[in-house]
């Protein structure tokens, strides 16, 4: 064999394997768009057309694959926290950001659980993750100094009410955008600082 058809047979299975990997995600991507994040290895490797070993060739575990499919939404979670951080407007910024957050979580089942995760298969996603976390700081700070956050909320505290919110829209039943707007202007509503008491007076006798 030539240096030029071992070089075209290499290219043939290079473009192979890229093939493989996209059918791969895209059953993957179908499956949790349909609410399944189970991400079964067997059960994708049929629906791809492909040996589970093509599988797990590409995709070493469940994590891995979650991850490359989440990624794309743990970096949209970035991009709107650093326009809510430079916005200027520390509290609707905050408002926003929740509000987007709370979209992607409905809309991505595996999300939250990337987020969660103690331990992440690639660093591409601790990066994303280490940066969301810093500038979701940085904006809660902003709002804490306009008076729209009280103190002692930190982001873990923020990342568990929203997932909470996510799982009880999902429960719920009914119109998900309506109770999203609801239920997030009353977890927005518990963060602001409680009002200043007011000490009581009373007339000597």
């Amino acid at each position: 064999m030539t240096k030029r058809e071992e070089s075209t047979q290499e290219g043939a299975l290079r473009a192979d394997a890229a093939r493989n990997r996209e059918r791969v995600l895209a059953v993957a991507r179908e499956l949790l768009a349909g609410g399944d994040a189970s991400l079964q290895m067997n059960q994708i490797a049929r629906a791809a057309g492909v040996g589970v070993g093509t599988v797990y060739r590409h995709f070493p575990t469940r994590q891995d694959l979650l991850e490359e499919l989440v990624n794309e939404h743990v970096q949209a979670l970035l991009e709107h926290a650093r326009v809510a951080e430079t916005s200027g407007e520390p509290g609707p910024g905050l408002r926003r950001f929740l509000g987007a957050a709370l979209e992607l979580l409905l809309a991505d089942v595996g999300l939250a659980e990337v987020l969660n995760a103690p331990r992440d298969a690639n660093t591409r996603t601790a990066r994303l993750k280490a940066e969301l976390y810093a500038a979701t700081t940085r904006l809660l700070e902003q709002a804490r100094g306009a008076g729209s956050v009280r103190a002692g909320i930190g982001v873990d505290d923020l990342q568990r009410l929203m997932c909470g919110i996510e799982h009880a829209v999902r429960i719920a039943g009914g119109d998900r955008r309506e109770l999203a707007e609801r239920y997030l202007n009353i977890l927005l509503d518990g963060l602001r600082p409680p009002p200043p008491s007011r000490a009581r007076g009373g007339r000597g006798r």
